[in-house]
């Protein structure tokens, strides 16, 4: 089953996208990625080995499924190869993220990628929901103060397929970034959950949200899976959820401004 039908959409300026990001916590931005560079990236998802065992590797990046439900998932995707490594700087929402997690304006600006991750989810795979304002923790709060944004953590989904109903849309409760109570119902399917929307896609559409948002995956019930891109973009003081280290090697070859997203500040050692 596909999404519903691709709408134009409004062009997301920089007032207008700041104004709807406040309000609501998320942006949808419809064909943020080329056809060619979708494709490449599908390929190295039908190449994927999914024989791999939790905490096995695939050139640079570990399986590493959040939950059973979830679906083949690979960590550090960055490293999984050439297509991914384009979406780190990529122009259709580089400037977003680093406005709303840049520290722009301090003297620590710049993002860094906290987390990427490939994740294709087949029929009866969901994720439960979690995060929003109501005690967040420091590293995904929403923040907009004396005329900046502030935020600990701002997500991008590039959907690889559609993700219409049926597909296991992506689910947010808009407005929750700035949440002071919990869900009352925070244990019902987010498909069940009031004021829960689903996010339909087109293949190349990607989603931003910044992370205090309440969010989760609904369940997959049509045939075949869900493919998306999960990249985490945050301060560039933020360090690795898990502890990964890139390849040495590997990041030399990049250019210097994606070297610099993925390891901001390069350690130094006695006698550097």
């Amino acid at each position: 089953m596909t999404a519903e039908p691709h709408p134009s959409g409004p062009v997301l300026d920089g007032p207008l996208a700041d104004f709807l990001f406040d309000l609501t916590g998320y942006l949808v931005l419809r064909r943020a990625v080329e056809p060619g560079l979708l494709a490449r990236l599908n390929a190295e998802f039908d190449a994927f080995p999914r024989h791999l065992a939790r905490g096995e590797w695939h050139r640079g990046a570990q399986r590493r499924d959040y939950t059973p439900e979830t679906g083949f998932e690979l960590h550090q995707a960055v490293a999984a190869g050439e297509p991914f490594e384009e979406l780190i700087d990529h122009p259709s929402w580089l400037p977003l993220v680093t406005r709303f997690a840049g520290e722009q304006g301090s003297y620590v600006e710049g993002v860094f990628i906290d987390e990427s991750i490939a994740s294709a989810r087949g029929p009866g795979g969901r994720h439960p929901l979690h995060s929003g304002g109501h005690r967040a923790a420091l590293r995904n709060q929403y923040g907009y103060a004396h005329g900046a944004f502030r935020c600990g953590m701002v997500n991008i989904i590039l959907a690889l397929t559609d993700v219409g109903p049926g597909d296991g849309p992506t689910m947010l409760v808009p407005g929750s970034h700035k949440a002071n109570l919990p869900h009352p119902l925070a244990h019902l399917p987010m498909e069940e959950l009031p004021g829960a929307e689903p996010m339909h896609l087109r293949a190349g559409d990607a989603l931003l949200f910044v992370d205090a948002l309440l969010h989760g995956g609904a369940t997959r019930t049509n045939p075949g899976e869900r493919r998306v891109v999960i990249y985490r973009y945050g301060p560039v003081w933020g360090s690795s959820r898990y502890g990964y280290a890139y390849d040495e090697k590997w990041l030399a070859g990049l250019t210097g401004t994606r070297r610099a997203i993925l390891r901001p500040l390069p350690p130094i050692r006695p006698g550097d």
